[in-house]
């Protein structure tokens, strides 16, 4: 068993912030010894599985709901997958578009050391689309499809 301090520092949350998802019921089973939170594999386990859908994206709200279902049993396992899948779904698509985000910046690099390379941008704009090399084509294309 672990105190809220150990888990604080373990996940580098801060213990307000843990006290908050005990708060909102997110660790329904966690045991107390005189009112003092003790944190074992469950409630690890499912701190882990909170913050990687926080990361998503998902909101608290829904985080709790999905614990909420958990408690419920195996009749919710229809509407865990669906919520998975389309929290899948909303990071394949931010995954996507970070990928043209980092296609641009990696075309912009390269942009910038060819212009510092020939003292100005004329000559690089030239080569703008047709003229660049295949790989910086690959990601100016990337990064300016709709």
């Amino acid at each position: 068993m672990y105190t809220i301090g150990q888990i604080s520092e373990m996940f580098h949350l801060p213990v307000s912030t843990l006290r908050y998802y005990d708060k909102e019921g997110l660790f329904p089973h966690m045991e107390r010894s005189s009112g003092i939170r003790k944190f074992g594999e469950k409630e690890i386990e499912a701190l882990r599985l909170i913050e990687c859908l926080k990361k998503s994206g998902m909101e608290i709200k829904n985080i709790k709901i999905f614990m909420e279902w958990c408690s419920q049993g195996s009749s919710t396992y229809a509407q865990r997958l669906e919520l998975f899948q389309k929290q899948k779904e909303i990071v394949e698509s931010e995954i996507h578009r970070m990928e043209k985000v980092l296609d641009m910046i990696r075309f912009k690099c390269w942009y910038y050391e060819q212009a510092i390379q020939n003292g100005c941008e004329d000559s690089v704009n030239e080569l703008i689309p047709d003229g660049l090399p295949k790989e910086v084509r690959s990601f100016y294309d990337h990064a300016h499809e709709d």
